[in-house]
């Protein structure tokens, strides 16, 4: 089968289109014909070796995918799926490819209304944002998250999804049209980081409260200034290192505002955790998905053979929401 391959950690151009082996469905597993594969950051770090694949995952890149299965492995007769459904999927990797075995568990059904070459821009952020601003932050009705990277694949996911559980939206994101893009989405407060402190803009918005639940992208960069951000009973969840992974953090702002501080990754997780977040996802966003109060927002779409510029794109940072690659018809 055609993929994508990094022989070499590097720019762009260090991927490469090859033939390789395709492969075979394991043990409650299935094989999946690749429709469409989602472009993420964390593809661009394994390029670059900073982000290797977990143990025993595909060396190939790719976390999401879209497409119709083909085969069935053993132990999937009582799985609910047939050959020919349409799918997508979570993976831990070998997204970049004709052909990807998938655990079961990390099946969805492409919701109805969507085209099944769109709903590769669902699985990875969907499960993401679900994971850290639910299952981890506990956001709830009437409560105020501030997302960082508001018009990126996980803040326009995020601002949707937010906006169902009735919290209120806080967004940064570094241009005027970025910020259009995402009030239309349902955000309220629109902060433009390259001229604005995100801290008093929340505080104000807020009445000095502050905002209960903050998703982090950056990491260490932001790390003090998302404490002092934080109301009272806050959680902060730190799910990226764009601006560095060694911060100082301020037990003392903690302490006196009972605040959590926590740090995620969706990846290497096990494969019974990634199934419940899928459970959880296919229970509660596919409905909203389905009833069109969520939706994917794509930017652009690059043929499989030409991931690279799909890469140089996502580093360039001026897309709006997904960006994908078109693997088969």
């Amino acid at each position: 089968m055609r993929a994508i391959t990094i022989p070499e950690p590097g720019e762009a151009d260090a991927l490469v289109p090859a033939d390789v082996p395709a492969p075979t469905a394991g043990e409650r597993e299935v094989l999946v014909q690749v429709v469409a594969a989602g472009v993420n950051r964390a593809d661009v770090q394994q390029r670059k070796g900073a982000y290797p694949p977990p143990p025993g995952a595909s060396e190939l890149p790719g976390l999401e995918v879209s497409g119709r299965i083909t085969a069935l492995g053993e132990g999937t007769e009582d799985s609910g799926w047939s050959v020919g459904d349409e799918v997508c999927a979570l993976l831990a990797g070998g997204g970049y490819a004709e052909t990807v075995a998938v655990p079961v568990g990390q099946l969805l059904p492409v919701p109805d209304g969507i085209p099944v070459a769109d709903a590769a821009a669902l699985p990875e952020v969907a499960c993401t944002v679900w994971s850290n601003l639910v299952m981890e932050a506990g956001l709830g009705e009437g409560e105020t998250v501030l997302l960082h990277g508001g018009s990126s694949g996980i803040g326009t996911m995020a601002i949707q999804v937010a906006r169902a559980l009735g919290a209120r939206v806080a967004v940064t994101a570094g241009s005027a049209d970025k910020l259009a893009a995402c009030r239309e989405l349902g955000a309220e407060v629109l902060i433009n980081y390259r001229e604005q402190d995100f801290v008093e803009e929340v505080r104000d918005a807020t009445r000095g409260g502050g905002a209960d639940v903050i998703l982090d992208v950056v990491g260490a960069k932001y790390l003090t200034h998302n404490v002092r951000a934080l109301a009272h009973d806050g959680r902060l969840v730190v799910i990226g290192l764009l601006g560095g992974r060694t911060g100082e953090l301020d037990l003392g702002s903690l302490l006196v505002k009972r605040a959590k501080v926590m740090a995620t990754s969706l990846r290497s997780r096990s494969l019974h955790d990634k199934a419940e977040i899928v459970r959880q996802v296919r229970e509660h966003v596919w409905p909203w998905i389905e009833a069109g109060r969520v939706r994917p927002l794509i930017q652009s779409r690059h043929p499989l053979e030409d991931a690279a510029a799909a890469h140089r794109e996502m580093e360039a940072s001026e897309h709006i929401g997904k960006i994908l690659l078109t693997v088969a018809p």
